[in-house]
């Protein structure tokens, strides 16, 4: 498979901690308040993150060659592609739970921390499991075909189905129905209990890390470099707050999105499956995945339009 990871230098590793550590100062700073549930700050910011992420591809360039930059944008891009079907979750999740604006950029920053401790995870492993037992990508290509076909069949609007997590969360811990003016734990009748937002914050982690295993596995299948696929990761998923609050009014109005989600998924492991026998090379990759999504976002944005008038 191509990207194979390199020696990198230990300063190397720690610019981009340092980097990552300033942006997340950065991102909690500029989501207080009221300015941080504004449309044209989501928007502004969803751009800046963006920015920021493919500016970073030049540090890769420069480290690791230009295949290794053409890889880091590919999984950049195909992380943020992914990511949408966790937006659609966290709206769920939210709306289930009553949770406010105000509150939910706290679920979100505490949700990317855990994202960056258990994508990382995933990441290592997979890799040197993979270095180590190349069968393993027709396992990954099982999960992505079958997360493929689970993205088909699911709704998006089964209430009942989305709500699943909470239920489970709800029956098993001690939950508060109120969020305590923005705290995870509170007292209640002399007893600690967990608030609606400790729940909202939870049920993200849990979700993320069950949509890690299909990112993380179709990443592999574009690169096994650690480094690329750390730091692609990561900036995808740094400006998931911003992105949500921009998106959190339009995204239930895609209802094609999950075709072109699905059809990523279902590309990637194709391409897993087939890397022995034939390279699909990183342009053709980037093609597929904005394609995808480009085609389900203007096919469903034109049915609301047709719907409307």
């Amino acid at each position: 498979m191509p990207g194979t990871d390199e020696h990198l230098p230990l300063w190397a590793w720690a610019v981009f901690a340092g980097v990552v550590l300033v942006l997340l100062a950065v991102d909690l700073f500029v989501t207080t308040g009221k300015r941080a549930e504004s449309r044209s700050w989501a928007l502004g910011w969803s751009i800046v993150w963006v920015g920021t992420g493919l500016v970073f591809s030049g540090m890769v360039w420069w480290l690791k060659g230009i295949s290794s930059a053409g890889e880091y944008l590919t999984v950049f891009l195909l992380e943020k592609s992914l990511s949408l079907d966790n937006l659609f979750v966290f709206l769920v999740i939210f709306s289930s739970l009553g949770i406010v604006k105000r509150y939910q950029h706290k679920a979100l920053f505490w949700g990317i921390l855990g994202a960056l401790v258990f994508r990382g995870l995933f990441i290592f492993a997979g890799a040197a499991a993979l270095e180590r037992f190349y069968w393993l990508v027709y396992v990954f290509a099982a999960i992505l075909a079958y997360a493929a076909w689970q993205t088909l069949r699911h709704d998006p609007n089964d209430k009942k189905e989305n709500n699943k997590t909470l239920n489970w969360l709800s029956k098993h811990l001690p939950v508060s129905e109120r969020t305590h003016e923005g705290q995870f734990i509170a007292r209640e009748n002399g007893k600690r209990v967990f608030t609606s937002l400790a729940v909202a914050l939870i049920a993200i982690e849990l979700t993320d890390i069950m949509f890690a295993v299909d990112s993380v596995a179709a990443a592999l299948s574009i690169t096994q470099d650690t480094f690329v696929l750390y730091s692609a990761n990561i900036f995808a998923v740094l400006g998931l707050r911003a992105l949500y609050l921009l998106l959190a009014n339009l995204i239930r109005d895609w209802p094609f999105l999950r075709y072109g989600i699905a059809a990523v998924l279902a590309f990637t492991a194709l391409k897993l499956i087939i890397a022995e026998f034939i390279e699909i090379p990183i342009w053709l990759s980037l093609t597929v995945i904005v394609s995808a999504i480009t085609i389900a976002i203007v096919a469903s944005e034109r049915t609301k339009r047709r719907s409307d008038s």
